[in-house]
């Protein structure tokens, strides 16, 4: 009966190692907000996470809000460890709050629970074994006396516990040499603070290798029961993965900041500048009312005025829904493959009676075969605005340049070049910025809502681009802004080898500037997507482990706003399905044997 009992108490005591994890962020409410990281291969729970989701009811867990804040007020944080799917599994919650804003950053740990032998308790009997890491004891800190390491310190820095007390400084060797301080204040403290027990210290080593690692010791000074002298252990730790996730959620905290400044200073512009202009337009608009006496000159002018001004504040809201839509994720960014030439005279056709009215000449200088990967809508109100600037700070019988070239590897160049009045040095670091709302009158007196470049830096923003601009007083200006190349390839999809061959003949001979990759199945085909977006796809329709209208449907699951045109090859496919895969975006759907023709045509009429 006593082993018995002596081998249950043994299996009481076990070593927790975390061994996957995932970052979040949560807001006031406990709703997730965003999620940073997840590891899937230990955590996979933790892909339920979305955005919207309350954490709790996600995880089963039962915690008052005030238990939560309460105790994130006093230690800091706030943790728990709870068992879910049979795993045992750590959560730590942190408070932050800048200005009005009230966030927790939050980690989730997933441990493998080992037991621990009576040996390893009797080794180090005072060191916390919660924790995973490296566990060493020392009758000192200083660097003439060995140290005896218990766990992989190999792993942790490249060196064996033998390779270290042989180095002239011992582990002090691969301390960062800025962070040495660091350690040499510790041990400090630790011999001339009478009484301090125990210490925690952050700070770098450089590996074996040559990577820095940031690591948390945690020292404990305790008496040796067989020499009642001090005796030092502790625990080092690697935080290399945590600091990576707290500077993750500093720059989202500072993001989300930035978000709710940018909310508030949106509010104060829509009070302002939406306000002012209903001043005068429901002043004229009384007077066309109560004035029975005007000239119809007078009542032309008034009108002409309150069209005018009705009409500025109708472009000035559509802007500002616009950019606040793109800032706030509402307005989604449907890229495909453009050619800016199009693109361009199609704004140019737009604008012609502005610029006829003007006597100015808008010269062109664009390639036929220059393309960007784009949201057409939103590319043509980045020229339209550009473009109708220029028209409108140019002089009569001036003249527009607008070329484009390839600016590098990844990106076109777009330059849109007037020689009118230009930009006055001390407005040049207005005319991007929210916070400072600048409008001007053109050079015949026309009007702007003052937001148009505000909304076109945010949209090339959005397509990893960016705007720059060169000004001088009665000189004129010029704006630069680039936009991505489109990857120029295509991805051929099916698993006969016959097809495959003459499908990849066809687009080598009719479209040689395009790479092309295959793929026999469309698991293969999702996991070529995951690497590199095609500006088409050609699948087949019927194929084992998933039929070509399965892959179409999966593409529009992963991305439903993934403009990513479509051809299909197949036999005998029904028309209700052809209807259902025109649905998802199909643009043609040949029936095999396929003319060739056909086939090179459709092709031509998506990628030129």
């Amino acid at each position: 009966m006593p082993q018995a009992k002596d081998k249950k108490k043994s299996k009481a005591v076990v070593d927790l190692t975390f061994v996957g994890d995932a970052s979040f962020i949560l807001n006031e409410d406990f709703t997730v907000e965003a999620v940073l990281r997840v590891d899937e291969s230990y955590l996979q729970e933790a892909t339920g996470m979305h955005p919207g989701v309350n954490f709790f009811s996600c995880w089963r867990l039962k915690a008052e809000p005030e238990e939560v804040c309460a105790a994130c007020e006093k230690n800091g944080k706030w943790e728990n460890f709870f068992n879910f799917n049979n795993k045992f599994i750590l959560v730590e919650l942190h408070r932050n709050t800048a200005g009005k804003l009230t966030m927790y950053q939050g980690y989730l740990k997933v441990a493998r629970v080992q037991p621990v032998s009576m040996a390893q308790q009797n080794q180090f009997p005072m060191v916390p074994y919660q924790v995973p890491g490296v566990l060493y004891q020392s009758k000192s800190l200083q660097k003439d006396l060995p140290i005896h390491y218990q766990g992989s310190i190999f792993a942790l820095t490249g060196y064996t516990e033998a390779d270290l007390n042989e180095l002239p400084g011992k582990y002090l060797s691969i301390v960062y040499s800025e962070d040495v301080s660091i350690i040499m204040k510790m041990i400090t403290d630790i011999n001339l603070e009478y009484g301090k027990k125990s210490e925690e210290v952050i700070y770098r080593l450089v590996k074996r290798d040559g990577t820095i690692i940031w690591v948390k010791e945690n020292v404990l000074v305790t008496k040796d029961p067989s020499t009642k002298k001090a005796l030092y252990q502790g625990l080092i730790t690697d935080i290399t993965k945590l600091r990576e996730y707290e500077n993750k959620l500093l720059e989202s905290e500072a993001k989300l900041v930035e978000n709710n400044q940018s909310k508030d200073r949106f509010i104060n512009i829509l009070s302002h500048d939406l306000r002012a202009p209903f001043t005068s337009i429901l002043g004229f608009s009384e007077i066309l009312l109560n004035e029975t006496n005007l000239s119809i000159q007078e009542k032309n002018e008034y009108l002409t005025y309150i069209y005018e001004a009705s009409q500025n504040q109708l472009q000035f809201i559509g802007y500002l829904l616009d950019w606040s839509r793109l800032r706030t994720g509402g307005l989604k960014i449907e890229p495909q493959r453009l050619r800016v030439q199009a693109v361009v005279y199609n704004v140019v056709s737009i604008l012609t009676g502005n610029a006829i009215r003007k006597n100015i000449n808008i010269q062109v200088d664009i390639g036929d075969n220059l393309y960007v990967q784009a949201d057409e809508r939103l590319l043509t109100q980045v020229v339209l605005n550009l473009l109708s600037n220029a028209i409108k700070f140019s002089n009569e019988n001036q003249f527009i340049e607008i070329s484009a070239g390839i600016f590098n590897d990844t990106h076109v160049e777009i330059i849109v070049k007037d020689h009118g009045v230009g930009i006055p040095w001390d407005d040049q670091s207005k005319i991007f910025s929210i916070d400072k709302n600048y409008s001007k009158e053109g050079t015949k007196g026309e009007k702007g809502s003052g937001f148009g470049l505000a909304l076109v830096k945010e949209i090339i923003a959005k397509h990893s681009g960016e705007i720059w601009f060169y000004s001088e007083p009665e000189k004129g200006t010029e704006f630069h802004f680039t936009l991505p190349l489109p990857s120029n390839s295509l991805l051929v999809v099916t698993d006969n080898d016959d097809d495959r061959q003459q499908i990849i003949e066809l687009i080598r001979r009719n479209f040689p500037e395009f790479s092309i990759s295959a793929a026999e199945n469309g698991y293969e085909a999702i996991s070529t997507l995951a690497q590199q977006v095609p500006n088409v796809i050609i699948t087949a329709h019927s194929m084992p482990l998933m039929t070509g209208l399965q892959l179409i449907e999966a593409i529009k699951r992963g991305d439903a706003d993934m403009k990513l045109p479509s051809l299909i090859i197949g036999n005998n496919i029904s028309q209700e399905t052809e209807m259902h895969y025109f649905r998802l975006g199909v643009r043609a759907i040949f029936q095999k044997p396929f003319d060739a023709e056909e086939f090179v045509n459709a092709l031509r009429m998506i990628l030129l």
